[in-house]
């Protein structure tokens, strides 16, 4: 069985890219190299709140972005996940939008994804925030995705196929 990846809204909006100062052109060449060269390594999902931060976007590839994402299946939101989402605003691990980061890790965790694939260090990878996220995700009994970006995953996976 593949490890699962799900993909939130920074991974198709890094693949479309076009600033071009240093740290941009290496996030958008690390997600391009990933997504064509190790995806099929994983099982990889997303959901509808992917496409909905992204088409509320406004920058020129918007478009691209979303149709990037129509291969990939969709995980449901369920009431479950909305429950989860209000436990992490509330517990204050995510920023109080509940279409936002909090949404995608409550997604990921519900549906026991291995990883989310993420370039946002900020809120999802960053290791201060994952003590705290693990620890949450333990009480409510949901598993804990590791958060990662496409460099991460574009070394050896034990995965040869």
């Amino acid at each position: 069985m593949k490890p699962s990846v799900y993909i939130e809204t920074t991974i198709p909006s890094f693949y479309y890219e076009v600033r071009t100062d240093a740290d941009m052109v290496a996030r958008r060449d690390w997600t391009r190299e990933w997504w064509g060269q190790h995806r099929n390594k994983y099982d990889i999902f997303t959901s509808i709140a992917v496409i909905d931060e992204l088409e509320r976007g406004k920058f020129a590839s918007r478009d691209d972005a979303v149709s990037f994402l129509d291969p990939v299946p969709f995980l449901e939101i369920t009431p479950s996940i909305a429950d989860t989402v209000a436990y992490y605003i509330d517990d204050k691990i995510m920023p109080a939008d509940p279409s936002g980061d909090a949404l995608h890790l409550a997604i990921a965790s519900t549906y026991k994804c291995d990883f989310i694939l993420t370039w946002n260090s900020k809120h999802r990878a960053n290791a201060n925030k994952f003590a705290r996220i693990r620890q949450v995700n333990a009480m409510l009994g949901l598993f804990v995705p590791s958060l990662v970006t496409p460099l991460e995953l574009l070394g050896d996976t034990n995965n040869d196929t």
